[in-house]
């Protein structure tokens, strides 16, 4: 009997299949520190009130090991690569951010082409090696100079360097326990011989690579803004985390099953769609569920759903002006926001100031982080996002099927218990939802 292949556990750190990563241009590298450490670098403060600029807006007060990442930073892959230069920067207690710019193609000081894999690889192989000088597990070696010195000074001389080498040391300890206290990193000083020793790094990167001057500026923006994301989401931990279950949406993985016979032909919705379909969906207390991320509060107002449909196109301005409408009056539009109308309606409630409910076509990943933008809505209570998906490893450009927009499309009208025509009746169903 063939033993079943094991599910593949995605790292989210793949490269793209597009991109020749020893080319200039620009790349935006995620460097998380050792997961047994906890925020090592340093400890994230300021007044969410105060701009950026202002001495006491939100920034990161480094510790040692922050302040070595950083000198590193700056100093250590420019000296290897002067090829590459670091345009913009955050370092986060527990990660860092980084979008370096390769002003032209890579290449090592012997002349050979290099991946940019390779700048990042030196870069947290010296941290490491500092960090661990700086925890007392290795030996700082000492310099050429140093060596040529000991042998030619005096007793006397070679004592008075010997009581400064110890008196660096104690002060490499005390910075090492300052360090300590301040992070809370739980270190083992005197680890066995033949133990490995503690990286201040995770293993890979997460980059990304901007294609245009448009996502070149969002990038910076993002990495900048990254101390008031976290300032933002720790006052408002309650809602700006995944929330896991607890949304009924009173529809059964069969009932689902019917809706999607109904709604698809027989050659969009095959046994192995639903089969894959079904394995994704949130399952409680018999119904599918839902997860979500902002304020569920949202839930116990009038909702209703938007979902525009081909057949109904000539319709559509009817159909947006009765949405407004209601969201004017109060209601909440709900969508998956998969067709260009339900884009349309979705986006014009929210440039007029109306709180909406969008459903996800993901699940959300342990480390869920949605656009800088989509925090403040959800932040504001204006946003509330949902999804009745498991997280998916999925590469951007990977397309969704039909029965997955249209089940969407079912949990959008299950939230509101209300059908998606509602907006073709003269009077609007005064429908309430607790979630």
């Amino acid at each position: 009997m063939e033993t079943p292949k094991k599910p593949t556990a995605h790292s989210m750190k793949r490269r793209s299949f597009t991109h020749e990563y020893s080319y200039r241009g620009y790349f935006h590298i995620t460097i998380s520190t050792g997961q047994q450490l906890r925020q090592p670098l340093g400890r994230v403060c300021g007044d969410i009130g105060k701009p950026d600029g202002d001495a006491t807006a939100p920034h990161v007060e480094l510790t040692p090991f922050g302040q070595m990442v950083q000198q590193e930073l700056l100093t250590s892959i420019k000296r290897h690569y002067p090829m590459v230069e670091v345009d913009t920067y955050v370092i986060m207690p527990e990660h860092l951010h980084i979008l370096l710019h390769a002003t032209r193609d890579i290449f090592s000081a012997t002349g050979r082409r290099t991946h940019i894999g390779r700048v990042i690889a030196g870069f947290k192989q010296g941290c490491n090696r500092r960090y661990w000088e700086m925890t007392g597990r290795i030996t700082a070696p000492a310099t050429e100079g140093q060596a040529e010195g000991l042998a030619t000074k005096s007793p006397d001389a070679i004592t008075s360097n010997a009581e400064a080498t110890t008196k660096a040391a104690a002060t490499n300890a005390a910075t090492t326990n300052a360090a300590m206290a301040l992070n809370d990193s739980v270190v083992e000083h005197h680890p066995s011989p033949s133990a490995p020793l503690p990286p201040l790094f995770d293993a890979g990167y997460c980059d990304v690579v901007p294609v245009d001057e448009a996502q070149l500026a969002t990038q910076r923006a993002y990495i900048l803004n990254n101390p008031r994301s976290r300032l933002l989401r720790t006052s408002n931990r309650a809602l700006l985390m995944p929330r896991r279950g607890g949304i009924d949406t009173a529809v059964s993985p069969s009932a689902m099953c019917g809706f999607l016979r109904r709604e698809c032909t027989a050659n969009q919705f095959t046994p192995a769609i639903w089969q894959e379909l079904q394995a994704r969906f949130l399952i409680e207390n018999g119904h599918i569920s839902c997860d979500s991320y902002g304020n569920r509060e949202l839930l116990k107002r009038r909702l209703q759903p938007v979902v525009c449909h081909r057949m109904d196109a000539a319709l559509f301005a009817q159909q947006k002006t009765r949405c407004l409408e209601a969201a004017a009056a109060g209601a909440l539009l709900v969508s998956a926001r998969i067709a260009r109308g339900e884009q349309d309606i979705m986006d014009a409630a929210s440039a007029a100031g109306y709180p909406v409910i969008r459903i996800i076509d993901n699940g959300f990943s342990d480390r869920y982080h949605p656009s800088e933008e989509m925090i403040d809505t959800c932040a504001n209570d204006l946003l509330l996002l949902v999804t009745p998906w498991r997280y998916q490893f999925r590469r951007k450009d990977d397309a969704i099927h039909v029965p997955f927009c249209k089940a969407m499309n079912c949990v959008a009208q299950a939230l509101c218990r209300t059908k998606d025509d509602w907006w073709k009746h003269q009077e609007a169903p005064d429908a309430t939802h607790a979630g």
